[in-house]
């Protein structure tokens, strides 16, 4: 009779327990929030986009063969260096850049006064982003709109989407600030491989050399010869023209030693894998002209 009445209690022990435990676990999923799936992304409302019978033609100022500079590679200071834009109507005409252990910033001139706010990203970035961070424009004594925008890089394409007070619309422009605007001592020391650092000995070497800027019609030749004596390398510049009456490089004047193929200079090269600013007068038109441009030479190439 004991052994009976102790297998019911045992028995009955045992159900209430499995009923508290699937109560438990009822309770547990009741209190858990039903989930829902992910919601997709939105697209941007093509009515705040300007589509491409509203833009003119774009121009590519992307040189995809100059390496982008950081802020760490410039030192601290103010610059005003030029600013390449894909659209003439986004006219900059003048650029102050700010460098500091913080980063860098620029601020724009602008041409005139049609854009209600800018945002540093693409037209679909710009509809999805927050109003507060848009770029608004700040008028100086003379009414010029100015736009302060952080620069990630020089030399290196950067979206930049532009509102139009008239159209209404959000308008896709990249924006080039280039480094050929600075100096050789505006970068931090070591930022481009030179003669010690590249450990050239006194000698005759070819390197070769990319010529941007102008119209582009002219050219020179590449490779070029370059001459290393007592640290410093020189480099002979044969363009493809003999029209060319002098150089201009670091505010020093340079005449041509030859005009055969085309005129030729010797000039210094403080620094190798850098966009060398240079002017060059030509007086292949009626009156002469100082152009501007800039030679590359190539580290890797040197033999």
């Amino acid at each position: 009779m004991k052994n009976s009445l102790l297998k019911s209690l045992c028995l009955f022990l045992t159900m209430l327990l499995l009923a508290c435990s699937f109560a438990g676990c009822a309770q547990q999923e009741a209190a858990e929030p039903e989930q829902t799936p992910e919601e997709q992304p939105q697209e941007a409302p093509s009515d705040l986009i300007a589509d491409a019978s509203e833009k003119t033609a774009a121009e590519d100022v992307v040189d995809e063969s100059y390496v982008p500079i950081y802020a760490e590679s410039i030192k601290n200071g103010t610059y005003e260096i030029e600013v390449d834009s894909s659209s003439s109507m986004f006219n900059i005409v003048k650029c102050i850049l700010t460098v500091t252990d913080d980063g860098m910033t620029a601020d724009m001139t602008m041409g005139g006064t049609g854009y209600r706010y800018i945002y540093m990203g693409t037209p679909e970035e710009a509809v999805a982003a927050a109003e507060s961070d848009y770029i608004l424009p700040e008028a100086d004594a003379d009414g010029a709109h100015h736009f302060v925008v952080p620069v990630d890089a020089l030399d290196k394409g950067i979206n930049c989407a532009a509102f139009s007070d008239n159209k209404e619309k959000w308008y896709d422009r990249v924006l080039v600030f280039r480094t050929a605007s600075l100096g050789l001592n505006d970068f931090a020391d070591g930022t481009f491989a030179t003669v010690k650092s590249l450990g050239l000995a006194d000698g005759a070497y070819t390197c070769e050399v990319t010529l941007a800027g102008g119209s582009g019609k002219a050219s020179v030749q590449s490779p070029a010869n370059i001459t290393v004596r007592g640290g410093s390398a020189t480099a002979e510049i044969v363009w493809s023209s003999d029209k060319y009456d002098f150089m201009v490089v670091n505010g020093v004047t340079y005449t041509p030693v030859s005009l055969e193929p085309g005129a030729t200079f010797l000039i210094p090269v403080g620094a190798f894998d850098f966009a060398l600013p240079v002017q060059a007068d030509t007086i292949a038109m009626s009156t002469p002209h100082l152009i501007d441009y800039t030679l590359h030479f190539d580290s890797s190439t040197i033999q």
